[in-house]
């Protein structure tokens, strides 16, 4: 590494002059600095790094009657005339000929002298430009290119880059340019057999490809260069996650032991055995906790899968060695709501559940916090404030998080420092099946445990769409279904009318069912007071109301059994995930659902194959897919807590094979050579510098 010993020292010196101020480029002054600043680009070393995203394609042509307008060529040509504008506002036109056929070339506002002494009458000229027909006529507005015959030519197909400010392609290709001479002799930090097997060129060639496009073909993510240079990003990323996964499985844990009384308890008062997938799950986790090492596990299942049962399961097995267990979940509502879920099962197995949230204080609040410390309450549910300074447990071994994308690593870090001298173990779950490259890319530091099967007796759920032009007959439908003892949800997409967004109001709809169906139907939005919004639930479950109004507070959790019918309003508003996770509130007890998904005329395409999509598969995993081929990363996740490295080159919705690729790579690298000390391991160190995984770095170091 550059004279380093391995793993120490700072940034290797062949790296200095990619790490230096983007000025020290050739055309780069301070206004230039400022707008490439606004692309995220200060150094040689982003620049390279900010490939070209379309390119123009200049076909050369012989004669003007070979244009296929509009398009982009370059031609030989005759200047005959100049025609000053008449008037102030009018384009100077020139006449040019090839001897068969006429082209006008337009510009707007020129300097006479300039647009004279570049086109002066009856010298023959190269132009390049986009040709297209304007009352019969072949006319070039400002072209792109001119040039003496002779003279170098402008590329066939030239790159075109992301632009900002001021910036003009010239001064960014010419930095380009520049950046690429100060690249360093570097040893092959992939795999060869990857590279041979991919047909991959070395890093230096693929970022002088990439950045020298010879045709549309060489921008696709699948081109050669472009995909090499992907991979080092992605394979970077994985090797931080590798060495963090090693760094955490060296961390000591709680060697938690049990031998199974308490959740044979649980298991023989249920009225069906546990799913397959739900039983692997638990062992997985048992093991792990049995084992000396700190367990760091996502449980990722889909809708209805049985997470709840798993996680409780899971809680019980800290319970039975002792200790004691913390449930953490995203909101207020959803922490009540795996309370009152948890509190049957905690009965069968004989134990004490208590739930903290930010709402109790007083008294109530001294008498959980001390039980808590002094080891009198077994499991413990919460939302974020069971990690505050003031709450202490006896014996923590087992902390589990729900829907950990709402929660930050900060957060997840803290909840795991609640264990006294030796942190406890860790299960995150998650009810949003995610793609596999996401899932490697945001959670590849965790060992995976996927529910894949149903439990016994979860019926199919009828998926319909309709136009909201029915709602009227929807509503008679819905009379009957209640008179049958039904109960339904009823999901608008905002909670006050926005003139900007014209989506009915959920108070609205709400007035409009309850004059039609009286004190049957109750209203959910996250800006009630938790107590009203607590108590309109309560009715809802014990069947006091049929119709739950509700916005997506209900979207992740909310578990009632008997209730058979969700719709949802303006559906194509709202992601396929999000749609899968509303669906998946009902279809949890033994009676038939249906799902109705009413749209908003005219229906645009991506909302008609949004809708088609749900109406076909409830497969949370391959919905998931689709949603990230339709909305991007960012948007599956939730941009704000996604967590999601960025990337400048590699695309996750596009290239998750190599994501998982670079995953095996990273993993079999650090088996071979657990030491980074082979020829390799020098090149790698190279690639994370270059990168910037300086928490690699640090735990390479750390030894």
């Amino acid at each position: 590494m550059a004279g380093d010993r391995p793993g120490v020292g700072g940034r290797p010196p062949a790296l200095f002059p990619l790490f230096a101020s983007v000025e020290t480029l050739p055309g780069v002054g301070p206004r230039a600095a400022e707008a490439l600043e606004q692309m995220g680009v200060t150094r040689p070393r982003d620049l390279i790094l900010t490939l070209p995203h379309s390119g123009i394609c200049r076909r050369p042509i012989a004669r003007l009657a070979d244009a296929q307008p509009p398009e982009t060529v370059r031609v030989t040509i005759r200047v005959e005339r100049h025609h000053p504008p008449a008037s102030k506002g009018r384009p100077w036109r020139v006449h040019c000929s090839d001897g068969a056929g006429d082209l006008q070339l337009v510009f707007f506002h020129p300097r006479r002298d300039w647009i004279e002494g570049q086109l002066p009458v009856g010298a023959r000229r190269v132009v390049s430009g986009k040709i297209e027909l304007f009352d019969g006529m072949a006319q070039m507005v400002h072209p792109d290119f001119i040039a003496p015959e002779g003279a170098a030519l402008p590329p066939e197909f030239e790159p075109v880059y992301p632009l900002s400010g001021r910036l003009t392609q010239g001064v960014v290709q010419k930095a380009v340019r520049a950046a690429l001479t100060r690249l360093p002799d570097v040893a092959e930090w992939i795999d060869p057999a990857v590279v041979a097997r991919e047909g991959w060129p070395g890093w230096h060639q693929a970022l002088e490809q990439a950045h020298a496009p010879q045709g549309q073909g060489n921008l696709s993510p699948t081109d050669p260069a472009r995909a090499r240079l992907a991979y080092d990003e992605l394979f970077a990323h994985q090797m931080t996650l590798a060495l963090l996964r090693r760094d955490r499985r060296r961390q000591s844990g709680l060697v938690t032991r049990s031998d199974g009384r308490l959740r044979d308890r649980v298991l023989a008062g249920l009225p069906w055995p546990p799913t397959g997938a739900q039983r692997r799950a638990v062992d997985e986790i048992a093991a792990d906790m049995q084992a000396p090492r700190r367990m760091n596990r996502l449980l990722q299942g889909d809708v209805g899968a049985g997470k709840t049962l798993v996680a409780f399961l899971s809680l019980l097995i800290a319970v039975e060695a002792g200790g004691q267990g913390v449930l953490m979940a995203p909101t207020e509502i959803l922490a009540r709501q795996h309370y009152r879920a948890l509190e049957p099962l905690a009965r069968l197995a004989g134990i004490r559940l208590e739930v903290l949230t930010g709402r109790d204080k007083g008294d109530a609040r001294a008498n959980i916090l001390t039980d808590l410390a002094e080891g009198r309450i077994d499991i413990l549910v919460g939302t974020h404030a069971v990690i505050q300074k003031t709450v202490e447990f006896n014996d923590l071994r087992l902390a589990i998080i729900d829907e950990q994308h709402r929660f930050g690593v900060n957060q997840r870090m803290e909840l795991g420092s609640k264990g006294g001298h030796l942190p406890p173990d860790m299960l995150v779950m998650t009810a949003t099946p995610i793609p596999r490259s996401l899932a490697l890319a945001q959670f590849g530091d965790m060992d995976l445990s996927v529910l894949d099967e149903k439990p016994v007796g979860r019926q199919p759920i009828r998926t319909t769409v309709m136009a909201d032009s029915r709602i009227p007959e929807i509503v008679e439908h819905l009379a009957r279904a209640l008179d049958s003892g039904a109960r339904a949800y009823w999901v608008c997409p905002l909670v006050e009318e926005s003139e900007a967004v014209d989506l009915t109001a959920a108070e609205a709809r709400f007035k409009e069912l309850r004059a039609r169906f009286g004190d049957q139907v109750r209203l959910v939005h996250g800006q009630m007071p938790a107590e009203e919004r607590d108590a309109a639930m309560a009715d809802f479950a014990a069947g006091r109301a049929g119709i739950l109004v509700a916005t997506t507070v209900i979207e992740v959790g909310v578990d009632v059994p008997e209730a058979t019918i969700m719709v949802i309003e303006r559906a194509e508003s709202f992601g396929l995930a999000q749609l899968h996770q509303l669906r998946g509130r009902v279809g949890r007890g033994s009676k038939a659902s249906s799902c109705l998904l009413i749209y908003h005329e005219p229906l645009s395409e991506t909302g008609r194959r949004r809708l088609g999509i749900l109406r076909e598969t409830e497969d949370g995993f391959r919905i998931s897919e689709e949603d990230l081929a339709m909305r991007g990363a960012g948007d599956v996740i939730g941009t704000a807590q996604s967590g999601l490295p960025r990337f400048r080159i590699a695309d996750l919705e596009r290239q998750g094979g190599l994501m998982a690729l670079a995953r095996k790579d990273a993993q079999a690298f650090l088996e071979r050579d657990p030491a980074m000390e082979g020829d390799r391991a020098s090149a790698v160190r190279l690639l994370l510098w270059l990168m910037e995984q300086d928490r690699a770095i640090r735990l390479i170091s750390a030894g």
